[in-house]
């Protein structure tokens, strides 16, 4: 099944790690609400039960390039919740791709990245891959990938990044 829902998961995300373990399109979107709640709250503990735990769960994102496994996708993430900026981001325009076992949550992210007294509007194309795992894992990410449309924007945000 295919639906284009009108739902968004942002700054009001809340916390439903403890549904995901329910078989159903809502324990998927469990799983995915609970990913923008941990991101916006900067809640690594919470972060770290969303991803799968197979070596070859992937993110491809405009920070960390390519990255495999639950290690460097947490430690990556955990410098964006650690460091000096923030960074919020809401997905909406979201189509579900769904089957029993598996749901894409593919749409657009919204949010802004301030560092310091500079803040930058974010673009961010998205797309979630959600598994089943079994009752006893329940829903968790697998792969993640998000694009900036903008190279302009792609630059400033980089450069932002990794400035000192």
């Amino acid at each position: 099944m295919i639906i284009l829902t009108s739902t968004t998961y942002g700054r009001e995300a809340a916390n439903r790690i403890d549904q995901t373990h329910r078989h159903d399109i809502e324990g998927a979107r469990a799983l995915i609400e609970t990913f923008y709640y941990a991101f916006n709250q900067r809640d690594i503990d919470v972060f770290k039960c969303i991803w799968g735990r197979d070596e070859l769960v992937q993110l491809n994102n405009p920070l960390g390039g390519v990255l495999r496994g639950i290690e460097p996708i947490t430690n990556l993430y955990s410098g964006v919740f650690m460091g000096s900026s923030s960074v919020w981001v809401e997905l909406s325009d979201i189509v579900e791709f769904q089957t029993s076992d598996m749901v894409v949550f593919a749409g657009r992210e919204s949010g802004a990245f301030t560092k310091g007294d500079s803040t930058i509007s974010l673009n961010i194309r998205t797309s979630r891959v959600i598994q089943w795992f079994g009752v006893s894992v329940g829903w968790k990410q697998t792969h993640h990938h998000g694009s900036i449309d903008d190279p302009k924007l792609l630059d400033i945000y980089q450069q932002a990044i990794h400035k000192n």
